[in-house]
């Protein structure tokens, strides 16, 4: 019984892992409000990692139940899990944009409206979606960054003890890597995010497949 029980849960066991840890990696790769001389390199890891995240869970989810508007819905779960687990920086004293949350649900859109206009077509939801959640959620997320309060200032009035010294705050070298963070984040977010999308479409599959067994 216990068996059966986890079989027919699976998927949401599935989607509560990849929610948390989209969570936990927005924490952890998502202070880039800091600006030192890595913030358009953590930008980048950033976009890639956050793009990689969303569309492995959504079109997940989105091929599960196979319904346009579950990736939205996804990436709204995202989104609230997010601001909880931010109220534990507001309860340390921090404000509440301390950590910018990243902007999911309009890429997640994309994805849901690629799936919709395809009439369903699981490949096309790969390749058209997967690619254009890649190079929207950078470009949403450095418009989010670009409205927050003086991330500079910030950086300075709530400093980190325990940043490794290369990590203080300083004036941002813009341009000391490349000139451009968005491009190069859409770019190769762009890329790597269908691949990353084939294997949430592939997970899917297999979990039908342990379902069923």
């Amino acid at each position: 019984i216990l068996m059966v029980w986890l079989r027919r849960t699976t998927h949401y066991l599935f989607i509560i892992v990849v929610a948390v840890n989209s969570t936990l990696l927005t924490i952890n790769a998502g202070d880039y409000i800091f600006y030192t001389d890595w913030a358009w390199t953590s930008f980048v890891v950033f976009s890639i990692s956050q793009s990689t995240m969303l569309v492995v869970g959504a079109i997940y989810y989105m091929l599960f139940t196979g319904v346009p508007g579950t990736a939205t819905y996804y990436a709204t779960i995202m989104t609230i899990y997010t601001w909880v687990a931010k109220g534990a920086w507001f309860a340390l004293g921090y404000p509440y944009d301390f950590v910018v949350t990243p902007v999911w649900i309009p890429s997640a859109m994309l994805l849901d409206l690629t799936y919709w206009a395809t009439r369903r077509n699981k490949h096309a939801a790969i390749i058209i979606g997967g690619t254009l959640v890649g190079l929207s959620l950078p470009i949403f997320n450095m418009i989010n960054l670009l409205l927050v309060r003086d991330p500079l200032e910030m950086a300075f009035k709530y400093p980190r003890p325990t940043l490794p010294p290369y990590m203080t705050p300083i004036e941002p070298q813009v341009g000391k890597f490349y000139n451009s963070p968005v491009a190069l984040g859409s770019g190769a977010a762009a890329v790597l995010s269908v691949p990353i999308a084939a294997l949430g479409a592939k997970l899917n599959t297999w979990t039908y497949r342990w379902m069923a067994a």
